[in-house]
C-alpha cells in the first residue's frame, strides 16, 4: 500500500549530522530578542518578491521560526498572517503578523495548536538550517497545509554557526539547496521541489546605476549577485502546484 500524504518515508539526516556546536537550550539563547535583519536589503527583497509571486492574495499564511519582521509585500491583504517563533518580545513587534506562538521545532517539532488544511502557505526565511528534526517539521507542515498550498524555504550563507546542525555548516550552497529538497522528498505528498537561486525584482527596486548600467544584463545580474548575500530558494506544494493563470 502506497504511504499515506504527510508520511516520513526516510529519514534524511544522521544523529552527528543534526549535533550541533552548541548543545545549549535554544529558548535560552533566544531568550533576548534580536531586532535586527540577518540578510541584505538585496536578499530581502527577493524574498518579498518571491513571495508576492507565489502567494495569492487573501491566503492565510504561517510564517514559521520568524522574528519582528515578516518580508510579506506591504501591498498585499492576506486573510490571516499567523507567526511562530522563540522569542515572544520579537514577534509581538511584527506588525505583518495577527497572532503567533512560541515553539522549539527542536524539541517539539509536530503537535502544532493548527487544525489540518488549515493554512495557504508555510514560509520560513534563514532558520532552515537551525532545523534538527526536519523530517518531522515538514510533515508537520504538510498536515497544516490546504491541497495546493506551498511551502517557501529561503536561505544564503548567514548564520549563528554554533547553532547549525553539522550537515548545514559543512556544505556549500548547492549542497545545502539539495539537503533541503531531501527534506521534502522524505515527506510523502509534496510536489517535486523547485530550486531558485535568484528572483527576478521590477525594474524599480533594480539595484546598480551608473557604469553598471552600461553592462550587458547578464553581467548586471552576476555583479548584484556577487555584492549581495547570496540567495537560495527551495519551495514545494501539497498534492500539487495551483493554476492562477
Amino acid at each position: 500500500m502506497a504511504a499515506a500524504g504527510g508520511t516520513i518515508t526516510r529519514e534524511v539526516l544522521s544523529k552527528a549530522q543534526r549535533s550541533k556546536l552548541d548543545g545549549t537550550s535554544d529558548r535560552q539563547f533566544y531568550a533576548f530578542p534580536r531586532l535586527v535583519k540577518h540578510v541584505d536589503d538585496g536578499f530581502l527583497a527577493q524574498v518579498t518578491q518571491l513571495y508576492r509571486e507565489r502567494i495569492q492574495p487573501g491566503s492565510v499564511v504561517l510564517d514559521l521560526m520568524s522574528s519582528w519582521v515578516s518580508h510579506l509585500p506591504p501591498e498585499v491583504k492576506y486573510e490571516k498572517v499567523l507567526g511562530h517563533g522563540l522569542n515572544a518580545a520579537e514577534l509581538a513587534k511584527n506588525k505583518q503578523m495577527d497572532s503567533f506562538f512560541v515553539r522549539d521545532l527542536n524539541a517539539e517539532p509536530d503537535g502544532w495548536a493548527l487544525g489540518d488544511q488549515s493554512v495557504d502557505a508555510v514560509v520560513c526565511c534563514v532558520s532552515v538550517q537551525y532545523m534538527q528534526q526536519p523530517e518531522r517539521v515538514f510533515a508537520e507542515v504538510y498536515r497544516v497545509l490546504k491541497p495546493g498550498g506551498v511551502f517557501i524555504l529561503t536561505f544564503s550563507n548567514r548564520m549563528f554557526y554554533d547553532k547549525a546542525i553539522a550537515a548545514w555548516r559543512d556544505g556549500t550552497g548547492y549542497g545545502r539547496c539539495q539537503l533541503v529538497k531531501q527534506y521534502f522528498q522524505a515527506v510523502q505528498g509534496y510536489t517535486e521541489p523547485e530550486v531558485m537561486m535568484q528572483v527576478a525584482l521590477p525594474a524599480a527596486q533594480q539595484q546598480g546605476g551608473g557604469l553598471a548600467q552600461l553592462l550587458p544584463k547578464q553581467l548586471q545580474q552576476f555583479f548584484a549577485r556577487a555584492s549581495n548575500d547570496p540567495f537560495y530558494a527551495v519551495l514545494a506544494y501539497r498534492n500539487f502546484k495551483p493554476d492562477y493563470s
